[in-house]
């Protein structure tokens, strides 16, 4: 073995006098052993800078709370919804049941899964493809596709049709044991095609796998509604009432919104996504029959034109971030100075927003939706954003971004296509580049 592969006693001996030669490192020392790094280096001025006006506000209803769930995603995409419901009924506020869909999504995820298995069966188990399918198949997390897919096919409810149950808002050993039977149905299905049945006997096989699928979710989050009916009063103090409606009819009557108008735009500056292009992820959904994941790759500035040009016109903005970086969240702010670590440590900390994603620091782990912004001449110096970790998180239930924070850990923004420009919508119609599964825009958000 070489010696230079060796931590030596002599190597130790000079790290430690190196560190004790650096000014304050015994103040500073105690200070983050105390009280730890975030509090020590805290930057003031960030909490200062992060006004909480904006030139460009839309006001929402009462903040949601994922609780400790992965269901971000699905929040965001109810978040988005529920301002048409409450703008086309005429009422102040309004809230969607984020259980319905997470019922639809469990389902329809177990279904992707097995089918993705069928698909691999000929591959060695401990493939990387079967390993990375093996891994989560039916977590939390999602895009804003499969949101799409999801409402497109089974509608929407008003909460109180389908409210919150246990394992809704806690779904850990719900999604443990769906685990644990999905990986053990995996396990069959190779097996019974390892001895000899043929991929049609096989495929039928997954029917009475689904309708255990179908029977745990009903024990954990209820069984969805076929029909209901929707009451409510409206500013005006005047009663409406709609009996025996089906969410797919809700979705159509009162949110009146085409899903297929809008699309993912991302900004990811690795080497191997050129801009201009559009991308979708092997192995990445939940719905089969539905649309693939699609993402078209711009660069930042034309991900906040974007972004800014649907709030304008007074529509709030879905988007996916890797929301734990610099993030202060009992103060509520994302800023790319928010900590002073590298004051701290008296070291740089260079890696750029490419390098995180090659080397895997960073990915979109989080989805959360843009209600305001602030220009000054014209540019967006902060954002308002309505997260759903309940009032008590951030300021009120809401976070305000620095534009420096958008530019290195936003990544994503779902617009309404009329806003593309015509080099845009005609990049969009290119086929897709296929990236793997294990890609970092592969990624889903699911942060609780």
């Amino acid at each position: 073995m070489s010696e230079d592969t060796i931590l030596t006693q002599q190597m130790l001996e000079k790290f430690s006098s190196d560190f004790h030669k650096r000014p304050n490192c015994q103040v500073l020392k105690n200070a983050i052993i105390k009280n730890g790094i975030k509090n020590v280096t805290l930057n003031n001025n960030a909490v200062i800078n992060l006004q909480k006006t904006f030139s460009e506000e839309i006001t929402t209803g009462k903040i949601t709370a994922q609780e400790h769930s992965g269901r971000c995603w699905l929040f965001a995409g109810m978040n988005v919804l529920r301002q048409r419901v409450a703008k086309n009924i005429n009422i102040e506020s309004f809230e969607l049941s984020q259980n319905y869909p997470m019922f639809w999504d469990k389902l329809e995820k177990a279904n992707f899964f097995l089918d993705n298995i069928i698909e691999t069966i000929d591959e060695d188990i401990y493939s990387r493809t079967v390993m990375w399918l093996l891994t989560a198949p039916c977590q939390d997390g999602g895009q804003w596709d499969m949101f799409s897919n999801l409402v497109e096919k089974y509608g929407v409810v008003p909460k109180y049709v389908m409210p919150e149950s246990h394992h809704s808002a806690n779904s850990k050993v719900m999604n443990d044991l769906l685990t644990l039977k999905l990986r053990e149905s995996a396990s069959i299905l190779r097996k019974a095609y390892q001895n000899g049945e043929s991929l049609e006997t096989v495929q039928n096989r997954k029917t009475g796998m689904l309708s255990e699928i179908y029977r745990m979710l009903s024990y954990f989050l209820g069984e969805p509604p076929k029909t209901f009916n929707f009451e409510y009063r409206d500013k005006d103090k005047i009663f409406h009432q709609d009996i025996s409606i089906t969410p797919t009819g809700f979705f159509d009557k009162y949110v009146k919104l085409n899903l297929d108008d809008y699309v993912s735009i991302i900004n990811a500056p690795t080497d191997d996504k050129p801009f201009n292009k559009t991308y979708t992820v092997q192995y990445l959904g939940n719905v089969r029959g539905g649309k693939d994941i699609l993402y078209l790759n711009v660069v930042s500035e034309t991900l906040k034109h974007l972004a800014v040009s649907q709030l304008k016109d007074r529509e709030v903005v879905w988007f996916g971030c890797d929301v734990g970086k610099m993030m202060e969240r009992d103060v509520g702010i994302l800023d790319r100075e928010a900590f002073l670590y590298e004051e701290a440590f008296d070291m740089k900390f260079d890696l750029d927003k490419a390098g995180r994603l090659d080397y895997g620091e960073s990915k979109l782990t989080h989805a959360m939706v843009f209600t305001g912004v602030n220009l000054i001449k014209g540019k967006p110096n902060r954002w308002k954003v309505e997260n759903s970790w309940g009032e008590k998180a951030g300021q009120e239930g809401f976070l305000i971004m620095n534009d420096n924070w958008f530019d290195e850990y936003n990544f994503q923004v779902v617009i309404n296509k009329k806003y593309l420009s015509a080099d845009l919508k005609a990049a969009l119609k290119q086929k897709p580049i296929v990236l793997p599964p294990w890609d970092p825009m592969g990624s889903l958000a699911g942060v609780r």
